[in-house]
């Protein structure tokens, strides 16, 4: 299996890419040490409904939680198509870890706040875990140097393991026109001042731990308030890299891992033993075949697309060029191909990998369920299609897209 998932990232490092890549990091003891952890306990991250944080630990001695951490404050600052690609790999082994491994792109947000919040989130070192359940956006109050804020949020994945967590807000700043609608904002604050709920009862990614937040009458001081998606205030090319397109690929990452591992577990019964006397073997069977050879090449075309545009985006602020809107576009086109077809590959390999995939034990189960909860989140849904459509046919883009 691994021989064949690794010709997936063949040609990882291409020229022009920041001196942290992908076939740099995953072939380190750390991420080699992190996967093997990761396949020994996935179960445990179910049944817990959270990664617990020795594995997150792990996670950072494996660089994925400084890869976009400033290099100012001795970060990676990885190029996103060399990080999307470890989330990839770590999908293989367990979709719930590559979640929450997805939000080491989750600084690419906290960049945008103040340079002295960034100073103090970082003073003990780049590899800091920030987890956001922005929404429900709660109306904030405007009060002397910040905000007061109450409210709950839903769906802070990774909030069980994080340093940092952030919500939703909306006011109108200090010095806007009275009438000014309010502007969406991000809070954030260390994670022990947030309060957790666990409510993640759930039937897919059981293991992201993505509880509720709640805060009473808090106050963020304004150096930790920032626009929500606004460009990062570091002069570094991933912080002009477009946020909303990051989100969007970080999750249809962990389906294009998730897909690659139904089919190799396709591929690993197909000539398996039938029960019932007579029964041909399932790689003796056309419709096994053919249905093999479909997803790999749904694949392997959804991959292309996805970290080929990925790459392009990067070429452009490499060169000091911001990414284009018919490119921003393609990155979010290509990221909700990439959830859709990679679900698509799980559902194919399911449906022919034969009765033995009904059993709760079967690794096909999860790789079903998760797919299909990537498939359901707002980056990535059908929304983006109509979209990225509109985009296409030179038509205004909808308020808020790409």
């Amino acid at each position: 299996m691994k021989q064949v998932i690794d010709k997936d990232f063949k040609g990882a490092s291409a020229a022009g890419d920041s001196a942290v890549d992908f076939s740099t990091l995953t072939e380190t003891a750390e991420f080699k040490h992190l996967l093997a952890e990761i396949d020994a306990r996935k179960g445990e991250f179910e049944a817990k409904r959270h990664v617990p944080r020795d594995v997150v630990d792990l996670m950072k001695k494996a660089r994925i939680f400084r890869s976009a951490t400033p290099e100012k404050f001795g970060g990676d600052a990885m190029a996103p198509h060399h990080f999307l690609k470890m989330i990839d790999k770590i999908g293989t082994v367990d979709g719930s870890a590559a979640w929450v491994a997805a939000f080491g792109s989750a600084n690419t947000y906290t960049a945008a706040l103040p340079v002295e919040a960034q100073e103090v989130m970082y003073a003990d070192g780049p590899d800091q875990v920030f987890a956001g359940g922005l929404h429900p956006v709660q109306q904030a109050t405007r009060v002397d140097g910040g905000w007061r804020v109450s409210g709950r949020w839903k769906f802070a994945s990774g909030c069980m393991g994080a340093d940092w967590i952030g919500v939703g807000i909306a006011g109108v700043p200090q010095g806007a026109e009275p009438d000014a609608p309010p502007t969406v904002m991000m809070a954030v604050a260390p994670a022990e001042e947030v309060e957790i709920i666990e409510t993640w009862d759930v039937s897919g990614m059981q293991g992201t731990g993505s509880h509720d937040t709640t805060v009473t009458d808090k106050f963020y001081a304004d150096a930790w308030i920032c626009e929500r998606g606004a460009p990062g205030v570091i002069d570094e090319p991933l912080y002009k890299y477009p946020a909303l397109a990051y989100q969007a690929q970080v999750h249809a990452a962990c389906n294009l891992g998730l897909a690659r591992a139904a089919i190799e577990q396709a591929k690993s019964v197909s000539g398996a033993a039938k029960l019932q006397v007579g029964h041909s073997r399932l790689c003796d069977r056309g419709y096994f075949l053919s249905g093999l050879a479909e997803c790999e090449a749904k694949l392997r075309a959804a991959r292309a697309f996805f970290y080929e545009t990925a790459e392009e985006a990067w070429e452009h602020l490499l060169r000091g060029d911001p990414v284009p809107l018919k490119l921003n576009n393609l990155l979010r086109l290509s990221a909700t191909n990439a959830a859709k077809s990679g679900a698509e590959v799980v559902q194919k390999c399911y449906t022919i990998a034969g009765m033995g995939v009904i059993s709760s034990q079967n690794p096909m189960q999860r790789y079903l369920r998760d797919a299909m909860v990537v498939t359901q989140h707002s980056a990535v849904t059908d929304i983006t299609m109509e979209g990225a459509g509109r985009v296409l046919a030179g038509l205004d883009a909808p308020r808020g897209f790409p």
